[in-house]
């Protein structure tokens, strides 16, 4: 009997034992790379351990395996290079719109013409049932051209809503068929932020600038939970390959209360915070929707902060500036938002404790929004909101002192900083070796942040980054370019102690990339994917098997 109490509680013990091994978490140890950390005080490292969804130990090879238990996988990199996983700052997920999408032939041109367009949409209609719509993108060429409006596009498509949306972002050139669609009459009142073109008789000439255009698509926006899933999830699959583990959404046209329904189901392998962006009307600001959108503070899912277009961009010359545009001469720009109006917006964030989001290019919206900003609560009270400046492109000199003691985190997207040829016109070359700044940001003490808002391949924005083709003495390093699309994007949404570094205690968030970047020319960059990306200590994107086939030691 004795015996065999002995041996029942040998196997109860067993057991146990078993239960809390099984129990404890997964242990990875990556060997064998070049591991940039995005950490200024140790930015390199030969070994990672990863312990369940957090970084354990990192640093050389020895000290980093004797950290790891008996039973932890080593994976050999083979001499590849690691980075924290990026941080896509600033992006736009929107569900797919209906109709037909059409490049311009010949193609590709980056600013068609005109006659370009509607020949190509000409041959369009020929072939497409009626009612459907048309879709191109265009440049500044078309958005200025006074035949490319409402009744030219009536004549070549009369029986098809046509959309010409500008490049930017900022414009789009609807034919009548289109207004109707969007239940736009040609006597629409300007909404607060936004204006429509009208001819002589004060009829709608097809024209919408600014927040005409953002409020007139947003009931068009993702008006079916299934496809406001699909649209996430798709985004989460198509940024993986590229090392992107988190994304920070402008939530330009998905309906709040539809989103708020469906936070705990979305189920998404990459981190997402969706950023709100209200709407306006002709009495005023839309807000009341976005109540039932509240903050949510969740390392997967979060919702924070608020984000206002105050001006357009150079392309468009709707970016305000202090002095005028080169080519227009006595033309500054046009502010969405009179200061009233931007006081008011900048006391909603104070009230609320949350961090506003400004879009603002030109100098002179910029110099308004940080005067406002001093004038309304202690310098303090807004480094510890961190107001967000998106783009920044003429965030000059004379303005970064006050910038900095603000706390302005500055949210810059690479692929503005390739505007070429058109910069130059709009800017004026006396200009140009202020405007779009990164290297001088940094060296002040500005945080910055990089974003997509265009192209998402982050590879080909670290390229223009580093190369700044529009300014190259504002170009980055490629470790600077790297810390701000990591580091730097998580400081821009409050959660560098979380992520954005691969340091000891954050988030195992990480990429294994296909080449050295550090060391790659820059022509070569954006043919770089991630190998290998890792999230919340899981492989989520793992092409290779490299993640399952790494043994136990």
């Amino acid at each position: 009997m004795t015996d065999r109490r002995t041996a029942g509680a040998a196997l109860l013990l067993a057991l146990l034992a078993g239960c809390a091994e099984r129990s404890a978490p997964d242990e990875v140890l990556l060997v064998g790379a070049k591991i940039f950390t995005a950490d200024t005080t140790a930015p390199w490292a030969e070994a990672l351990l990863i312990r369940g969804e957090r970084i354990a130990a990192v640093g050389d090879r020895p000290s980093v395996e004797a950290a790891a238990s008996a039973g932890a996988r080593r994976i050999d990199l083979g001499g590849r290079t690691v980075v924290p996983g990026f941080n896509d700052a600033h992006d736009h997920v929107s569900t797919a719109l209906s109709g037909v999408s059409f490049a311009v032939v010949p193609d590709p041109l980056p600013d068609p013409p005109f006659e370009s367009v509607a020949d190509s949409l000409a041959a369009l209609v020929a072939r497409v049932e009626p009612g459907t719509w048309l879709r191109t993108t265009v440049g500044s060429r078309v958005l200025e051209d006074p035949m490319a409006r409402r009744l030219m596009l009536d004549r070549v498509a009369p029986n098809h809503p046509v959309e010409l949306r500008a490049w930017t972002g900022h414009g789009t050139i609807l034919n009548s068929a289109g207004l109707r669609e969007l239940g736009l009459s040609l006597a629409e009142p300007d909404p607060l932020g936004g204006g429509f073109e009208r001819d002589a008789s004060g009829a709608l000439t097809g024209l919408l600038e600014e927040y005409a255009g953002y409020n007139a698509w947003k009931p068009s926006f993702g008006a079916d939970a299934a496809a406001i899933l699909a649209a996430f999830r798709a985004r989460s699959e198509e940024v993986l390959p590229w090392g992107i583990t988190s994304v920070q959404d402008m939530m330009t046209g998905m309906p709040p209360q539809l989103v708020a329904s469906l936070l705990d189901s979305l189920d998404l392998d990459v981190r997402l915070r969706l950023i709100r962006m209200p709407g306006t009307s002709p009495e005023g600001r839309i807000l009341e929707p976005w109540q039932a959108l509240p903050t949510r503070d969740d390392s997967w899912v979060s919702v924070s902060g608020t984000k206002w277009v105050l001006d357009g961009t150079p392309v468009e010359r709707l970016a305000v500036m202090r002095r005028p545009y080169s080519d227009r001469p006595g033309w500054h720009g046009r502010l969405n938002f009179e200061s009233d109006t931007l006081r008011r917006i900048l006391e909603d964030a104070l009230a609320a404790d949350e961090q506003p989001l400004l879009h603002a290019v030109g100098d002179s919206t910029i110099a308004l929004a940080l005067r406002l900003m001093g004038e309304l609560a202690p310098d303090s009270v807004w480094q510890r909101l961190r107001p967000r400046i998106e783009h920044g492109e003429g965030l000059e000199p004379d303005l970064i002192p006050l910038a900095r003691r603000l706390g302005v985190v500055v949210v810059q997207n690479p692929s503005h900083l390739a505007l070429g040829p058109e910069a130059a016109l709009r800017y004026g070359p006396e200009r140009m070796p202020v405007l779009q700044p990164l290297a001088s940001l940094l060296g002040a003490g500005i945080p910055v942040a990089l974003g997509s808002d265009g192209p998402l391949n982050p590879f080909l924005n670290l390229m223009l980054a580093v190369l700044h083709p529009d300014n190259p003495s504002e170009a980055l390093s490629m470790e600077q370019a790297v810390r701000a699309y990591t580091l730097g994007s998580a400081f821009a949404e409050h959660r560098e102690h979380e992520k954005g570094a691969l340091t000891v205690g954050r988030l195992a968030d990480l990429a294994v990339l296909s080449q050295d970047i550090f060391s790659a020319p820059p022509p070569s960059l954006p043919g770089t994917t991630s190998v290998l990306t890792v999230v919340g200590g899981r492989a989520r994107f793992d092409p290779q098997g490299l993640w399952e086939g790494g043994a136990a030691r």
